[in-house]
């Protein structure tokens, strides 16, 4: 029998790793990384700085994927249970809680170490970062919100954005910061969709769960007040019509997801998911070129 070097055994976990912090499936960090950008990019007046530039775009990327690594720790009894996840990592054998708990530690001291280039402020803020990012998968135990929990956890680079390139947090960043919250609801309901009869069975707690038959009307409702908000911080910032065509491009997306989820087939509704990228797009194309255009 042939025995594995110690390359192929160091390949071997780093594959394992890659697939657990999922860097194979780039949608989760593009859907965090648009808010920040927005952020940056209202907080500087289309110039941000080029190191907060790229200081907060890694850390979005680290904090994703340290976020998933938890989630897969946090959900360890649950994940061979669900079709959707058996196949993860931790659910599959492949990595060992200890070792995934290991990955999270080293992804978040990596986050935090370019936290360090920053101000003081926003590495005082990091730390309610982490928090809400380590907690947020045990939501799932105790509350059917926990996909609003995801919006304030991974939303809070925005006011990040604003206090690592102006040193302070404006009310504008407060009305992107709840737009962004009910954002990752919606988008993350849509998600949660898909595992909604899994979830049933072994009593994991989610919106899509609580919202019911309603599921779609709600959404719907959270859609047009988060455009609202977006409008709100357009008029607070004076942006030209290029943001408002973005505006209006997200708006047809959001009716786009609807159609999608109408039926509440999996397949649809996890495609509706995957369809906010292009909402993050619409919003952010449409700042970069209001921000231009002055």
């Amino acid at each position: 029998m042939a025995t594995t070097t110690l390359k192929e055994r160091v390949i071997d976990r780093i594959k394992h790793y890659w697939l657990l912090a999922r860097f194979d499936r780039p949608i989760g960090i593009l859907i965090l990384l648009w808010p920040a950008l927005w952020a940056l990019w209202v907080a500087s007046d289309g110039r941000p700085d080029f190191l907060v530039l790229i200081v907060i775009c890694l850390g979005v990327v680290l904090m994703r994927a340290a976020g998933c690594v938890i989630n897969d720790y946090a959900d360890r009894d649950f994940d061979p249970h669900v079709e959707r996840t058996k196949q993860r990592p931790i659910a599959a054998g492949k990595v060992t809680p200890k070792e995934a708990l290991i990955v999270f530690v080293v992804l978040c001291l990596c986050a935090f170490g370019l936290v360090l280039m920053l101000n003081s402020y926003t590495i005082m803020l990091s730390f309610i970062a982490a928090f809400l990012a380590a907690s947020y998968p045990f939501m799932k135990r105790y509350t059917h919100l926990p996909q609003a929990y995801l919006g304030i956890a991974f939303g809070f680079a925005v006011p990040m954005s604003f206090s690592a390139q102006i040193n302070s947090i404006p009310p504008v960043a407060w009305v992107m910061y709840l737009a962004v919250v009910l954002w990752a609801l919606v988008y993350d309901t849509m998600y949660a969709m898909v595992d909604k009869d899994d979830d049933l069975k072994i009593g994991v707690k989610s919106t899509a769960i609580l919202f019911g038959a309603y599921d779609r009307h709600i959404m719907a409702i959270l859609q047009m007040i988060i455009i609202g908000l977006l409008l709100a911080v357009g008029q607070m910032r004076q942006l030209g019509w290029p943001y408002y065509a973005g505006l209006l491009a997200a708006s047809g997306f959001s009716v786009y997801q609807q159609k999608l989820i109408f039926h509440r087939e999996k397949a649809q509704c996890f495609k509706a998911f995957l369809n906010n990228n292009w909402f993050g797009l619409a919003v952010f194309a449409g700042l970069v070129m209001a921000y231009w255009l002055r």
